[in-house]
C-alpha cells in the first residue's frame, strides 16, 4: 500500500469509531486521541480494525508508535507491504 493509502485507511477508522471526527482540519503531527477525544477502547478498536483488515498482529510495546496520522502511517507502511 501507497501512504496515502493507509492515510485514508487510518482516517476511515477513525471516521467509523467517531462520526463526528474532523479529520480534514486534523493535523498529522499532533496525537489522534487528543484530536478526536479518542480513549483507549476506541484506540483499541482502531488497532482490532487494522488486524482484521490486513491480519497484522501490532504488539502493545508497539503501540506508542500509532500516537498520530504520520507515526501510524511510518509503522504501518513497511508492515502493509510484506502483507501485499
Amino acid at each position: 500500500m501507497k501512504r496515502d493509502e493507509i492515510r485514508d485507511v487510518i482516517l476511515e477508522i477513525i471516521q467509523d469509531i467517531d462520526e463526528d471526527a474532523e479529520v480534514e482540519a486534523m493535523k498529522a503531527d499532533q496525537p489522534l486521541r487528543d484530536q478526536f477525544d479518542l480513549d483507549s477502547m476506541d484506540f483499541l478498536d482502531i488497532v482490532m480494525e487494522l488486524r482484521k483488515r490486513y491480519k497484522l498482529q501490532i504488539p502493545e510495546a508497539d503501540y506508542p508508535e500509532l500516537a498520530t496520522l504520520d507515526s501510524c502511517v511510518n509503522y504501518l507502511e513497511p508492515r502493509l507491504q510484506l502483507t501485499a
